[in-house]
């Protein structure tokens, strides 16, 4: 989060019920661009490694933004769910994306024509999907409380694991070396998995299981470096859990929220944590200290989603 006199050396972006996307500078809290989106809600948002593009899900659409143009309007439209959209996610060189849906089915698109690539189908809503740092497996999670792995050269579903029947999984998120797997439920449980790939086969272990909330818990992510796991809930705080070692010991309570936290995201170096909530504020946390050090305020309905991107390119 080091100021950088580069264009968009720091790229950070809420969204949410107010049908506006909002670029803000991370640094001083200042809105830099609103673009409109009209049409439905904004449910998650995802910007690309280059830094060129922002990805926003809606309902039953996926609209695209190109960030270094002064045109508000998206350049690209991806149509195919017919629910709610529930996550995207970019692939490493940006040339494809992937989506979940309550419509049960998860997508991957190519960016260079919105079309649909594959298309696998969950028996129940998906909540959440994230791309392996492999690249070539997918992991979903649904309401029926399923955890699935999807192997992209075969299109097929290589595992799928049930901890807790019929609980609804809200969020999966795995580390940056592929070793674990983490897995939160609308109950506020956490399953966590060791992974372990032998030539071509991968055993998933079950290692822990904690409850991180006593409420509905909406998001769980590893951090860059492997060493913690954030978690956020209906409780209105963010809890910060060490992963390095598998313990999941509570380090620390980020308290300041008013309502539902959404969503959150790690800076590229795991240092600082950005936060969006229900009750219309974005957060800047340092995690060395668990103090808020910036606020971004301008949505005048719940922000329900963050996107950061300030890695080095």
């Amino acid at each position: 989060m080091r100021p950088n006199p580069q264009q968009h050396s720091v790229l950070l972006v809420t969204s949410g019920y107010d049908h506006t996307i909002r670029f803000w500078e991370a640094l001083s809290g200042i809105c830099s661009r609103t673009i409109q989106h009209a049409d439905s809600q904004v449910n998650r948002l995802a910007i690309s490694s280059d830094k060129r593009f922002l990805a926003a899900a809606g309902n039953q659409h996926i609209r695209l933004y190109d960030i270094n143009s002064n045109d508000g309007s998206p350049i690209m439209t991806f149509e195919g769910h017919t629910g709610n959209v529930t996550a995207v996610q970019w692939h490493c060189d940006g040339k494809w994306l992937c989506s979940s849906s309550e419509d049960g089915t998860v997508k991957v698109w190519d960016t260079r024509s919105p079309v649909v690539q594959r298309n696998y189908t969950h028996a129940a809503p998906v909540s959440d999907v994230v791309i392996h740092p492999n690249q070539g497996e997918l992991l979903s999670v649904d309401y029926g409380g399923s955890v699935r792995i999807w192997d992209l050269s075969e299109s097929t579903c290589t595992h799928e694991l049930v901890p807790e029947q019929d609980t609804p999984m809200s969020s999966v998120t795995v580390a940056s070396d592929g070793g674990m797997i983490v897995a939160g439920n609308n109950k506020g449980n956490c399953y966590v998995w060791r992974v372990q790939a032998n030539r071509d086969v991968t055993s998933l272990t079950p290692v822990t299981t904690f409850r991180a909330h006593n409420k509905y818990l909406t998001r769980a992510i590893l951090s860059p470096d492997g060493r913690h796991l954030a978690t956020c809930s209906a409780d209105s705080t963010i809890k910060i859990w060490r992963a390095e070692d598998f313990s999941f010991k509570l380090e620390r309570v980020l308290t300041g929220h008013q309502r539902w936290v959404w969503d959150c995201a790690f800076s590229a170096d795991s240092a600082y944590l950005v936060s969006a909530s229900s009750d219309h504020v974005g957060r800047l946390w340092e995690l060395s200290s668990g103090e808020t050090i910036r606020q971004y305020n301008g949505h005048h309905k719940a922000a329900v989603c963050i996107a950061l991107n300030d890695f080095s390119t």
